[in-house]
């Protein structure tokens, strides 16, 4: 088995042969102008493919984001109209320029 192996290592490969063998024409190994038009229309629409899939993520993101903040809006104004239902006396109650307070409806004190 060690026989076998140093022969395997210390073995030099051949060297490739420059050329082709004979039966085999450039056109069989390689893929060509219409191989080369194939992958470059894949290159392409794959660029394309990923710019729409970036745009539509983006999009769906950005609804997203207004959405929450309609939603955030939204819940600010019903705690702001449920705060305002709650106090109901301090809303119209505003003092004078004398620093009384004066109800809503009544006549100011005259000096």
């Amino acid at each position: 088995m060690q026989s076998l192996l140093l022969r395997l290592a210390t073995t030099p490969t051949p060297l490739p042969t420059p050329t082709l063998r004979e039966g085999i024409s450039e056109d069989q190994v390689t893929p060509g102008l219409l191989g080369f038009i194939m992958t470059a229309f894949f290159v392409v629409a794959t660029a394309l493919l990923i710019v729409d899939m970036v745009r539509r993520i983006r999009r769906v993101r950005y609804r997203a984001q207004v959405e929450e903040e309609r939603i955030a809006a939204a819940a600010a104004a019903d705690v702001a109209a449920e705060e305002a239902r709650e106090e109901p006396g301090t809303a119209g109650d505003t003092p004078d320029a004398g620093g009384n307070d004066v109800a809503p409806g009544s006549p100011r004190p005259r000096d």
